[in-house]
């Protein structure tokens, strides 16, 4: 999947480049999806292609395993500022200790990268520059879940889950995304 994931970010980084900032002089790709689909693979390796990106992952916010729908304000949170000018900031969230730890600062970048699911937020339309949607087979998606958060939380994976189809639905990210990525 790497190899794919670097054929991929330059898809991403093409698109991203033959379009002007939104996010004040920001370039703001989101990468959105289900869990397990590959949007930290594509992240990475944007990041591999592009040194001088940011990358916000998403799980540093979440409230933890009920926390999605807190992707509603948390995201405008950390953006909106920076479409001000000023940087951004969020509290990372420490699932082991189930709570929020300290204060991270994003300074403007010519190129801020938010991966997770719920970060296709329609609401943010306007400050994206590339919404990238990321999809490959639920059972693909469910082993690397197991592998990933260990068979104790595979109820807590089965309500996220849920959570994301809610989100993604209401959102209708799929269908607004400017490319699609189909990992298998």
């Amino acid at each position: 999947m790497i190899d794919v994931a670097y054929h991929d970010a330059f898809r991403v980084i093409a698109h991203a480049e033959g379009h002007l900032p939104r996010l004040r002089n920001t370039r703001l790709i989101l990468i959105d999806g289900p869990a397990g689909s590959g949007k930290s693979t594509l992240a990475s390796a944007l990041v591999t292609r592009r040194p001088d990106a940011a990358v916000v992952n998403l799980d540093d916010l979440y409230p933890g395993w009920a926390g999605l729908p807190a992707v509603y304000h948390l995201l405008p949170q950390l953006l909106l500022p920076m479409a001000a000018g000023q940087p951004g900031h969020y509290r990372h969230y420490d699932w082991y200790a189930g709570k929020a730890t300290h204060s991270v600062v994003v300074p403007p970048r010519r190129l801020l990268v938010v991966e997770g699911c719920g970060a296709g937020l329609g609401r943010l339309a306007a400050l994206t520059t590339t919404l990238v949607w990321v999809e490959a087979p639920r059972s693909v998606r469910w082993e690397r879940g197991r592998v990933r958060a260990g068979s104790e939380n595979v109820e807590n994976w089965r309500r996220w889950s849920i959570q994301e189809d809610v989100i993604h639905v209401r959102e209708r990210t799929r269908a607004r995304a400017d490319l699609i990525v189909t990992n298998r």
